[in-house]
C-alpha cells in the first residue's frame, strides 16, 4: 500500500520561509516524478511545483523564483523549499505523483498559513 506523509507546514508572516518534506512508502520512488500540490480554501487542488525522475523541475508561474522543489530518492523523499511567501500561500500542501496515478492515495496534508 502507497502511502505519502507530508510534513513541515505551519503559520509563518509574510515573507518568510519553509520547507516541506515528504516521505513515501510503498512505491519505487526513484522512477515516480513527483510534485506539490496545494488547495486553499475554496478553491481547487492546483499543481505548484514538479520534478521528474530524472531531475527535471516545472513551476506555475505564481511561484516561480520563490520556491524549489527536490528530492532524495535514497530516502524516498521530495522536498519544497518556499521562500518569500505570500497570504496567496496559504494552503494545504500535499505531494503526490505528476501526472496522479489511481493507485497512489492522497496523503493528510501539511497545512501552510502566511499571516501577520
Amino acid at each position: 500500500q502507497v502511502q505519502l506523509v507530508e510534513s513541515g507546514g505551519g503559520l509563518v508572516q509574510p515573507g518568510g520561509s519553509l520547507r516541506l518534506s515528504c516521505t513515501s512508502s510503498g512505491i519505487i520512488f526513484s522512477i515516480v516524478n513527483m510534485g506539490w500540490y496545494r488547495q486553499a480554501p475554496g478553491k481547487q487542488r492546483e499543481l505548484v511545483a514538479g520534478e521528474t525522475s530524472r531531475g527535471t523541475v516545472n513551476y506555475t508561474d505564481s511561484v516561480k523564483g520563490r520556491f524549489t522543489i527536490s528530492r532524495e530518492n535514497a530516502k524516498n523523499t521530495v522536498y519544497l523549499q518556499m521562500n518569500s511567501l505570500k497570504p496567496e500561500d496559504t494552503a494545504v500542501y500535499y505531494c503526490n505523483a505528476v501526472p496522479l496515478i489511481h493507485s497512489i492515495n492522497w496523503g493528510q496534508g501539511t497545512q501552510v498559513t502566511v499571516s501577520s
